[in-house]
């Protein structure tokens, strides 16, 4: 087989990862809002990220204590913190607001992270780059319609959630500079397993039987994507595998519609587009640049 084939069969594969961690995400998106009926968000935050440690737990078993081994912890915090708000900020807003609005306003952050690698990281970028934020912006406005009704709790705290995880992003990003990915995930793990447990301590009910079930249903799911979405990325470039992510706007319809009874308007569908087609200009833009800077090397 030559090259070129080998790469076509590993975007192929990159891609099909990505499709499963979007099937991954909604459904667990799904999980939480039904979850959330019977225990407060912020709980079943806390148990999404305990069971997630504890799947973490055998590849840290595995490895010792090295993937520990960091001179980051302040910058681990922080990201943990930021994460931390984000997921608690999302995790309340899919309970209260319509389920593919806040998929379509989730897509906000890779647009925010690129406004903000702009102003904190001092990334150069031209007037076409910069159309395309704007376009992602104004796709939020048109969600949102602000003057046209009063927006929403949910809405805004899905935007909140957006912009607290392109911060986070920026400061994972500063981390890939010295910390392996298992480091970042383990760190991350043990800050907001803590944290979010004082986040659901005024809110807490013990969950029954069932609910157990649901919430370590709603963290695997949550973890497969993870996976799959690791893994698409090490196999594929991101201008080509992250536009798959934005089929989920197509899942959460759907399942908005057969679980909850929704049914997305034309706005949400509008300036979703507008925000999926800013996100995925700003991919194919920031691969091209890469692979432009790979060949110049």
């Amino acid at each position: 087989m030559n090259a070129t084939a080998s790469d076509g069969g590993n975007t192929l594969r990159a891609m099909a990862m990505m499709l499963l961690a979007t099937v991954a995400f909604t459904a667990m998106h799904a999980m939480i809002r039904h979850t959330a009926q019977g225990l407060h968000p912020f709980e079943v935050a806390f148990f999404r990220n305990l069971f997630g440690l504890v799947f973490l737990a055998p590849i840290l078993f595995r490895y010792g204590v090295a993937p520990l081994r960091t001179r980051k912890l302040k910058v681990h915090a922080l990201r943990g913190i930021l994460n931390l708000v984000s997921m608690l900020c999302f995790f309340y807003a899919v309970t209260i607001a319509p389920f593919a609005d806040v998929t379509a306003l989730t897509f906000t952050a890779p647009i925010f992270a690129s406004a903000l690698a702009i102003l904190f990281l001092g990334e150069r970028v031209g007037p076409v780059r910069w159309a395309a934020i704007v376009i992602g912006f104004l796709g939020a406005i048109v969600i949102l319609r602000p003057g046209f009704g009063e927006i929403g709790l949910g809405p805004m705290l899905t935007i909140a959630a957006a912009l607290l995880w392109a911060l986070a992003m920026l400061v994972i990003k500063t981390l890939t500079r010295t910390e392996s990915s298992l480091t970042i995930t383990a760190y991350m793990m043990i800050v907001l397993a803590p944290m979010s447990f004082l986040a659901a301590l005024p809110f807490w009910t013990w969950p029954e039987p069932q609910q157990y079930l649901e919430l370590f249903v709603l963290a695997a799911l949550g973890t497969c994507g993870h996976l799959c979405l690791n893994q698409a990325l090490k196999e594929g470039d991101t201008s080509l595998v992250s536009p798959v992510d934005y089929i989920r706007l197509v899942w959460a319809a759907l399942i908005g519609y057969l679980a909850f009874g929704e049914v997305p308007d034309a706005m949400t569908w509008i300036g979703g587009a507008m925000i999926c087609g800013g996100a995925v200009f700003v991919a194919w833009h920031e691969g091209r640049r890469k692979s432009g800077t790979r060949e110049a090397a």
